[in-house]
């Protein structure tokens, strides 16, 4: 992508403005989405799992996917030994293309933002790769995270700078200072995708709740 503003599919889903519109968008999306973010060298979920696996044990379990799309981590986090392994996303036919791979124990078509139908303290770890981010969800999504992570549990986001300097950041101290996590690790700032000029980087975030 040669310029600042993103093309097609993604351009188109980065400009919705209602959930149902992201929704539908991912769905016409769902049967190429791999191959084309393969060929940009998209990095958010091979950088979410580096960190997951520096901070939470092998073998631990469950994990959440929050934000699964077509399942490209769920392969992965059972290659590196998590399990069982959960998958929500907003989109049907991106749950339906992660189906398809087999790395999930179960796939729940639910949008970040709003309630979540689990348990307190249910997943050992959570990951949501490339969700922080411009037209899909923003600090509102983080508090049900937290809810449903166990105690010395790992949360793994990436967050966009747009996101990340306009409220994410306060809030992360904010919750630093009463004591409900700790920041385990902050990247430096990043591009989701090589060859990117002028786009808004990204930065990798864990979260241990405390």
């Amino acid at each position: 992508m040669a310029s600042g503003k993103h093309e097609g599919a993604l351009g188109a889903v980065y400009d919705a403005k209602r959930p149902e519109e992201v929704a539908a968008l991912y769905d016409g999306w769902a049967e190429t989405y791999d191959a084309e973010m393969a060929v940009a060298g998209y990095r958010h979920p091979s950088i979410c799992l580096a960190l997951l696996s520096r901070h939470l044990a092998p073998g631990a379990g469950p994990v959440l996917d929050a934000g699964a799309g077509t399942g490209v981590l769920g392969a992965w986090l059972g290659i590196m030994g998590y399990s069982p392994v959960e998958g929500l996303d907003i989109s049907p036919g991106m749950l339906a293309v992660a189906a398809r791979k087999g790395g999930y124990a179960r796939l729940h078509r639910l949008a970040l933002g709003g309630p979540l139908p689990f348990e307190d303290g249910s997943f050992a770890g959570i990951v949501s790769a490339g969700v922080f981010t411009s037209g899909h969800v923003g600090v509102e999504g983080l508090d049900e995270l937290l809810r449903i992570c166990a105690s010395g549990g790992i949360i793994v986001l990436t967050v966009k700078d747009t996101l990340w300097k306009s409220g994410f950041a306060s809030r992360i101290d904010s919750l630093v200072a009463q004591g409900t996590v700790a920041r385990a690790e902050e990247t430096q700032p990043y591009v989701s995708m090589p060859g990117e000029t002028g786009t808004v980087p990204s930065r990798g975030l864990v979260l241990r709740r405390l």
